[in-house]
């Protein structure tokens, strides 16, 4: 922009010679002074006009592309803000899952704990109730005879029977009493 302002300034003057694109300064010595100007110099005023209408050409399509790029970071600086705050807010959501997961873990590992030893003792008294119940069951259950003892113990039965019976006609006969049973009248 002020190259722009200067090449105005100077072609906007008029040919004096006091306007010059000369670097002038007391502490610049001999060697570095600018030579003196031609004689035949005379301002291009149309090559100075292509100059500066050029110059601004360029000069705005470098706004325009430092307008667009300046707007593209801006854009990107914030997706850039949004994406880091997303990516907080997620990090901090899986740190709170990692404490209460572990937390569950603890919890679920004591409780798998205790279940297990309930588990044990509830198995220790079961066994010893089941021991129980078998003896019980051997001594209160009838269990069926075998046929073959049972005719056994029938034929002890009736062998005694018999005996008995011979007893009584035996005895019927020495006393001659028998175990009848006799009404008494009176009484």
């Amino acid at each position: 922009r002020s190259a722009i302002r200067i090449l105005r300034e100077y072609y906007a003057s008029d040919d004096s010679g006091d306007a010059a694109l000369l670097q002038s300064g007391e502490d610049m010595g001999d060697e570095m002074a600018q030579p003196a100007a031609p004689q035949k110099f005379k301002k291009s005023r149309g090559a100075g006009d292509t100059i500066i209408g050029l110059l601004e050409v360029v000069e705005s399509d470098l706004a325009k592309t430092m307008a667009e790029e300046e707007t593209e970071e801006a854009g990107r600086d914030m997706e850039y803000q949004k994406t880091t705050q997303e990516n907080k807010v997620i990090n901090s959501m899986k740190t709170k899952d990692v404490e209460y997961k572990t937390q569950e873990y603890k919890s679920l590992d004591k409780a798998i704990t205790d279940l297990s030893a309930d588990f044990d003792t509830t198995n220790q008294e079961l066994v010893a109730v089941r021991e129980y119940f078998g003896k019980l069951k051997d001594r209160c259950v009838a269990k069926p005879e075998p046929y073959a003892e049972r005719m056994k113990r029938r034929q002890k039965e009736i062998q005694g029977l018999k005996e008995a019976v011979n007893i009584l006609e035996s005895s019927n006969g020495k006393s001659g009493g028998s175990f009848l049973q006799r009404h008494r009248g009176g009484r």
